[in-house]
C-alpha cells in the first residue's frame, strides 16, 4: 500500500502581497543605522553587529536581495497547512510512497524557521525518490513562528501546548508512532514529546542541556574532562556573561522588545542577524539570513515566537531524564557543549557524535552531516 496525506493537510503556496513588500521597502529605506560609535566599529571585541555589517546588509536587502526568487524556492517544496485546534499550522513535507516509511518530525528554534531544513530536504530528494524513500520527512513551523498563526491573546502559550500541536499533526497525518528531531527550542519540544506522548518513540537533538540553558548545567566529572572540554566549559561561562542578555530580555520584557522589533525591519535585521553571525561556525549566506528575517517580518512573528523564554529560565524543560532512545549530535560551534559522559549518566543515550565543524544552525550549516546523523539514529531507534 502507498501513503498519501489526508485531506486535512491542505496544499499551500507562499505569496506575500505586493502591498506588504512595498510597505517593508518604504520602512527599510527610511530606517537608518545609528551614529558611528566606538562599540559599533569594533571587530575584535564583540559588542554586537557592527555598523559596517548592518549598513551593507541593509543595502543588499533593499537593492540586491530578491524575495520573490526566495519565495519561489520555498514553493518548490511541498508546503501544507493544517488546522489543529485554533492553530493554523504550516509545515513542509516530503512524503514517501511507502506506507511503512519512518515518520520523522524536524523542529527548529529561535531565531530560526522551517527554512533551516530546506537544504537537507533538497539533498534527500536527490538521494531518494518518493518511491524508494524510507522516511516521511515533516518540517513544521512551530506555533507562533513564521507561517504558523493562531496563538491566543487571552492566555499564555507554552512549549507543552506547542508539543501537543506537533503531536496532533503527526497523528492527524496517520502516524501511530514517530521520531522527533530538534535544535534550540525544537530540542525542548522533542523532549516534551518524548515525555508526554507514547507515539514519540525516540528523539534526536543537536542541542542537549542537563539543566536550564541559561543557568547552571550539571557539572561534568572534572577527572573525565579533556583539555579541549575544559576550554568548552570556559567558553560557555563567557557566553553566559556576555551573550545571554537577549534571552533575559525575551523572558522578562517580551512586550517591550516585541514592540521595538515589530516597528522597524532594520532593528529586526540587527537583532536576528547578530545570532546567525555569532552562533554559526561559518555564517549562512546573506540570502539565507535575509530570507529567515523576511519571514519573521512579513508574518509579524517576532513577538509571538519568544514565549519559550519564560519557561527556559527554569529547569522544567530540561531536567527530566530521557528514557526513550536518545541521539545527540554536537556541532562544536554550538552555544552549549554536549559532553557524552554527562548525558549518558541519566539518559538512554543510544547515539552520539561530535562534529568538528558546524554550529547552532546545524541543519542549515552542515546539511549532509546533519542528515547522516539523523538517518543513523533512526536505524538504531526505530523498532518495527
Amino acid at each position: 500500500m502507498t501513503y498519501s496525506p489526508p485531506a486535512s493537510a491542505k496544499p499551500f503556496t507562499l505569496n506575500i502581497p505586493d502591498h506588504d513588500l512595498s510597505e517593508w521597502r518604504q520602512l527599510l529605506q527610511l530606517s537608518k543605522p545609528g551614529p558611528t560609535t566606538y562599540e559599533n566599529t569594533q571587530t575584535k571585541e564583540n559588542y554586537g553587529v557592527t555598523k559596517k555589517w548592518l549598513t551593507e546588509a541593509k543595502d543588499y536587502w533593499l537593492n540586491t536581495y530578491d524575495w520573490r526568487a526566495q519565495e519561489k524556492h520555498i514553493n518548490s517544496f511541498d508546503n501544507f497547512r493544517m488546522q489543529i485546534d485554533d492553530i493554523d499550522l504550516h509545515f513542509v513535507a516530503y512524503f514517501s510512497e511507502k506506507k511503512d516509511a519512518i515518520p520523522i518530525v524536524f523542529m527548529h528554534g529561535w531565531p530560526g524557521s522551517f527554512i533551516e531544513f530546506l537544504p537537507m530536504l533538497a539533498n534527500i530528494r536527490k538521494q531518494y525518490g518518493r518511491k524508494n524513500l524510507p522516511y516521511h520527512i515533516i518540517v513544521p513551523s512551530l506555533p507562533g513562528y513564521p507561517l504558523s498563526a493562531g496563538l491566543p491573546t487571552d492566555k499564555n502559550w507554552t512549549m507543552e501546548a506547542s508539543a501537543h500541536i506537533i503531536h496532533k499533526l503527526m497523528t492527524n497525518l496517520g502516524f501511530e508512532k514517530y521520531l522527533a528531531q530538534g535544535g534550540d527550542v525544537g530540542s525542548f519540544e522533542a523532549r516534551i514529546l518524548a515525555h508526554e506522548h507514547d507515539a514519540c518513540v525516540g528523539i534526536h537533538v543537536n542541542l542537549f542541556t542537563t539543566k536550564d540553558p541559561f543557568g547552571t548545567q550539571d557539572q561534568p566529572d572534572e577527572s573525565k574532562l579533556t583539555d579541549f572540554e575544559k576550554k568548552m566549559m570556559a567558553r560557555i561561562a563567557t557566553w553566559r556573561e556576555t551573550g545571554a542578555a537577549y534571552a533575559n530580555e525575551h523572558g522578562t520584557r517580551p512586550s517591550t522588545i516585541g514592540h521595538v522589533l515589530s516597528s522597524n525591519p532594520l532593528a529586526l535585521l540587527a537583532w536576528i542577524g547578530e545570532k546567525f553571525l555569532e552562533w554559526s561556525d561559518e555564517p549562512p549566506s546573506l540570502d539565507e539570513i535575509l530570507t529567515n528575517i523576511s519571514l519573521y517580518w512579513f508574518t509579524s512573528s517576532f513577538p509571538r515566537s519568544i514565549y519559550p523564554y519564560r519557561q527556559l529560565s527554569t529547569t522544567s524543560a530540561a531536567s527530566t531524564p530521557i528514557s526513550k532512545p536518545l541521539g545527540v549530535s554536537w556541532f562544536l560551534h554550538e552555544i552549549l557543549p554536549a559532553f557524552k559522559h554527562v548525558i549518558e549518566k541519566e539518559n538512554n543515550l543510544v547515539y552520539y557524535k561530535r562534529h568538528e565543524r558546524g554550529g547552532h544552525f546545524a541543519a542549515l550549516e552542515r546539511p549532509v552531516e546533519f542528515w547522516g546523523d539523523v538517518e543513523e539514529f533512526a536505524g538504531m531507534a526505530w523498532k518495527v
